[in-house]
């Protein structure tokens, strides 16, 4: 029982009050909890695991309520963006990407991407626009990429910004070092959105959608997937929905038309794609 109340007041009072709470918020997860509390009735006696079950129940509940979605997407129009993130864990490269996305959309945006070899592909996909940023993000367009600037903090938070037929992205790679407060990233992040409107946040932030930390983007942004996803949000680990790591935020100016994420086993994080109109 001690080790229940533990749990539950790491992750509904104490949360991110500091690093190391922090750490083990993010460790673990409402579907960990349900799981250890489930395991746990089997030291209870018999009148204390009904209540042990009582509150599984209501645990499930909470996590359905938070992360399970239910939308109802619009037709794309033939003007209509489709942007896609994946964090390609270092393994992938765009061929794999559009394979996984079983076509090939304005916008991809890969993170993590080590493995790339832009002079090929712009070989082999003349047409398109490549842009390595020498930091794991790689980005590819349809249509030109202009306007690229780079910034990185000392912590390895990294951004690209540019811009794609008039509209402003914002690529992140998240600090995940242990050591390294999240807070630290974030804040670098809300520092380099300068443009609130016609803009598109999207990347892996290493911090979960519940994170304190999304505060200002929450106040400027709507979030792809709670807008028109459907099924759970969480995008990591090899498809089990544990944390909501990777994001796309759109500015509240532009419509959300619909959001899937597509589940893969060639990275641990899964792939979402998100139709915009202006």
């Amino acid at each position: 029982m001690a080790i229940i109340i533990a749990l539950l007041a790491i992750h509904f009072v104490v949360k991110e009050s500091s690093h190391q709470s922090s750490l083990l918020y993010y460790m673990l997860p409402l579907p960990i909890i349900i799981v250890a509390v489930l395991v746990l009735s089997v030291f209870l006696s018999k009148r204390y695991r009904r209540y042990n079950l009582i509150l599984t129940g209501l645990l499930l509940v909470i996590w359905l309520s938070r992360s399970f979605k239910i939308n109802i997407p619009e037709d794309a129009q033939e003007n209509d963006l489709e942007v896609v993130l994946w964090n390609a864990s270092r393994e992938n490269n765009f061929k794999e990407a559009f394979i996984e996305n079983e076509n090939i959309p304005d916008v991809f945006v890969l993170v993590e991407a080590r493995r790339m070899n832009i002079k090929r592909l712009q070989l082999d996909f003349p047409e398109y626009h490549f842009y390595f940023s020498g930091e794991e993000i790689s980005i590819f367009s349809r249509t030109p990429i202009e306007n690229i600037e780079v910034n990185q903090n000392k912590f390895r938070t990294v951004i690209v910004s540019f811009k794609v037929k008039d509209i402003r992205f914002y690529a992140v790679d998240g600090v995940g070092s242990l050591d390294v407060p999240r807070a630290w990233g974030l804040d670098f992040i809300d520092a380099q959105i300068e443009e609130k409107e016609r803009a598109v946040l999207l990347g892996d932030f290493n911090v979960p959608f519940e994170s304190k930390f999304f505060s200002a983007i929450k106040s400027n942004f709507n979030h792809a997937f709670n807008e028109k996803g459907n099924g759970f949000r969480e995008t990591w680990f090899w498809n089990m929905p544990l944390l909501s790591l990777d994001h796309i935020w759109v500015s509240k100016d532009l419509q959300v038309v619909a959001t899937k994420k597509i589940n893969t086993f060639k990275s641990d994080h899964c792939m979402i794609r998100t139709t915009i109109r202006w």
